[in-house]
């Protein structure tokens, strides 16, 4: 029987580090001068996103995207498909397979830093997502040597790196001896805030005091235990209260073997529900 998939993954702690529990994305090396560090690479955060599939309500099959045309009103076939970059509304110049083959860059293996920076140094705004970095088998020692290092000069690596079609900017960091992967907006990307600036204009010394004194008197550290997504708990709520009450419907796709039973479902949505709250009650204990 298949069963279904939890809502919630924990956290990764320093205790935890079960890397079985890590589906590996890409494995490679982290070099610098004469280092390389065996290392693959593990997603480092799960939305929490109670996420839904859209069904026929006529009877509950999953519904699927189609690429449709419009002017025909069918759908196109995989082989009538080609690429084009819009020059302006409804003008089109189209590109091959071949031409982007030609510009993607050399499949590599290789975490290469290029140099060390101050992460403080590096606005959010260039931050894009989040991995780990776990070490291989024989790269243990010089892992923990590179985390260490890394850790006591609070540097971070800034390195190049290609997965998939593109090649990446980087910052390979480390925190609690992890090693963790942020890859970066390149400038370019980068919108000027500029147009959502306040126009230039006197403040009062007495407003500028009484502000900064609202602030300081809110300066907290930070701790994201504190704070839970109240929607997502009321979701799962909400699902495990129908689920005691509701048998699931049932895909025509879906065969005999395949069903849940409503026993199985309950029990999901219990686990997750018995996370969200053991945040809830963190959260109590601090407030």
């Amino acid at each position: 029987m298949k069963k279904p998939s939890s809502l919630h993954s924990p956290r990764l702690s320093s205790k935890r580090r079960a890397e079985a529990h890590f589906h590996e994305m890409w494995s490679g090396t982290v070099s610098f001068s004469l280092v390389a560090i065996p290392v693959r690479l593990v997603k480092a955060v799960e939305p929490g996103r109670v996420s839904f599939h859209m069904l026929h309500a006529k009877d509950y099959s999953p519904l699927h995207r189609r690429m449709l045309c419009p002017k025909e009103n069918k759908i196109v076939p995989p082989d009538e498909i080609v690429r084009g970059y819009e020059l302006y509304p409804g003008k089109y110049l189209l590109i091959t397979d071949e031409e982007l083959e030609s510009v993607s860059p050399e499949r590599s293996r290789t975490v290469e830093i290029i140099e060390f920076i101050d992460m403080e140094e590096v606005d959010p705004v260039y931050f894009d997502h989040p991995y780990y970095l776990a070490p291989l088998k024989g790269g243990e020692k010089a892992y923990r040597l590179l985390a260490e290092a890394m850790h006591r000069t609070n540097k971070a690596g800034l390195a190049r790196f290609v997965m998939g079609e593109r090649e990446y900017l980087v910052a390979v960091k480390s925190t609690e001896g992890v090693l963790s992967l942020i890859t970066l907006h390149y400038s370019g990307e980068v919108l000027s805030g500029e147009d959502v600036s306040p126009e230039q204009g006197k403040t009062e010394r007495e407003e500028q005091d009484r502000l900064k004194g609202i602030i300081q008197g809110m300066i907290a550290d930070f701790d994201p235990d504190k704070y839970a997504d109240e929607r997502r708990e009321n979701l799962l709520e909400i699902l495990r209260e129908k689920a005691k009450h509701m048998a699931p419907v049932e895909s025509p796709e879906v065969g005999e073997e395949e069903e849940e039973s409503t026993v199985d479902l309950i029990a999901v949505l219990e686990k997750s529900m018995r996370k969200v709250k053991k945040t809830g009650e963190h959260k109590s204990r601090r407030g």
